[in-house]
């Protein structure tokens, strides 16, 4: 009777064991082995891929720097390119949750729905999502959103493209009534609305009869069509094109007709260096870098991050000097430092226009301004600003 009682007893222990070995840590490794740079695997979804030369490029560079600052290997890091905003996103999800990824990110807006479930799914593995807004109402410890205040140096690149129109004016290439900014917009919702409001505000701030003019593609990335939508807008009027878009088309395209252009996510004066004069871009490394370690030291990752200029979270490239007109060196050091220490409002007044959803009036008085990234990370500024004209609206 004893020895049976003996049996049983190390039997009771052997279970126990077994059960305590496969209990999960919150970052989805076991308890034998402790989540390190060395062993941590981390998965990203991409809507396009590093030849577009535009966001994806510049989304890549940051997973590459935050793999240095880490000391992580080039084989931790899965990538899934070419994504689409569709159930060709769950799919990847999964497949980077079989491949053993402890915190996957998704890069486009579109991709929000798939990531939200999947991250309820597997509450052992991070889940973070750029230019997103679900995570805080989702109730979900293991789902954030991300993104940089980039109207910030969107604002910059515009006070650059002011500066130009000015040059032209001058010049007499072309009349006040003939500063036409055109603007390549992927989409009408917020986050590019953000971007080519402070981007117009910018140019207006040095160009006051600087006007601008867009038309959208319907697409983040799609080299012809955006090529194709500059050269309409140039066909209207415009002298400098912009973009909230994924290639270097437009930028070719207004080097092609001899006009000007400022860019997005890369330097886009590589690809047309009589054409554009600056670019705004985005440092995701700093974020990468940020959650990839709270996962290592088993922190939590805070649910909606946004950092800006001050932080280097965004940028603009070196300016093409070649380009641009005499003295906007030292006059975009100047709102540089006024947007660092907070003199600088991107969203001042006096401006007026509508809230693009339901057309409601809006004004914004002198000395009053609409602040972004304060009550959530991903880009809410929902007014067309007087002076803005949508084509296709």
């Amino acid at each position: 009777m004893k020895k049976f009682l003996a049996l049983i007893l190390a039997l009771v222990m052997v279970l126990s064991f077994a059960a305590c070995g496969n209990e999960e840590t919150p970052n989805g490794n076991d308890d034998s082995e402790v989540l390190t740079n060395e062993n941590i695997k981390i998965g990203f979804v991409h809507v396009s891929d590093p030849s577009d030369m535009g966001y994806t490029y510049n989304h890549d560079l940051g997973t590459w720097k935050m793999a240095e600052n880490l000391g992580i290997s080039e084989d931790q890091i899965i990538n899934k390119y070419n994504i689409g905003e569709d159930e060709g996103c769950a799919t990847a999800i999964e497949e980077l949750v079989e491949a053993g990824c402890d915190i996957i990110f998704a890069t486009s807006f579109g991709h929000g729905d798939y990531m939200t479930e999947a991250a309820a799914n597997h509450p052992e593995i991070q889940f973070c999502h750029a230019t997103g807004a679900q995570a805080a109402g989702s109730g979900l410890s293991n789902y954030h959103n991300y993104f940089t205040s980039i109207y910030e140096a969107r604002y910059i690149a515009g006070v650059a493209a002011g500066l130009k129109l000015n040059e032209l004016i001058a010049n007499g290439t072309i009349t006040e009534d003939e500063a036409v900014i055109g603007y390549v917009a992927a989409f009408y919702f917020e986050e590019v609305i953000s971007g080519f409001s402070a981007f117009y505000l910018g140019a207006r701030s040095v160009c006051p009869s600087a006007t601008m003019i867009t038309l959208k593609a319907d697409s983040w990335s799609d080299p012809v069509k955006e090529g194709q939508i500059a050269q309409s807008l140039i066909d209207q009027g415009a002298v400098l094109i912009s973009q909230h878009s994924d290639n270097t088309s437009p930028a070719t395209t207004a080097e092609a007709a001899g006009l000007f252009h400022c860019g997005y996510n890369s330097d886009m004066s590589e690809a047309a260096p009589k054409a554009s004069i600056i670019s705004a871009r985005a440092d995701w490394s700093i974020y990468l870098t940020y959650a990839v370690q709270c996962v290592l030291d088993g922190e939590e990752i805070v649910t909606d991050w946004c950092e800006g200029y001050a932080e280097g979270a965004n940028f603009t490239s070196p300016l093409n000097e070649a380009v641009a007109a005499p003295g906007t060196a030292e006059k975009l050091e100047e709102v540089a430092n006024g947007i660092k220490d907070g003199s600088v409002h991107v969203f001042a007044g006096p401006w007026s226009g509508y809230y693009v959803w339901d057309n409601t009036p809006f004004e914004c008085a002198e000395g009053e301004w609409v602040e972004e990234s304060e009550t959530q990370s991903a880009p809410y500024f929902g007014y067309i600003i007087d002076g803005i004209t949508r084509l296709d609206a």
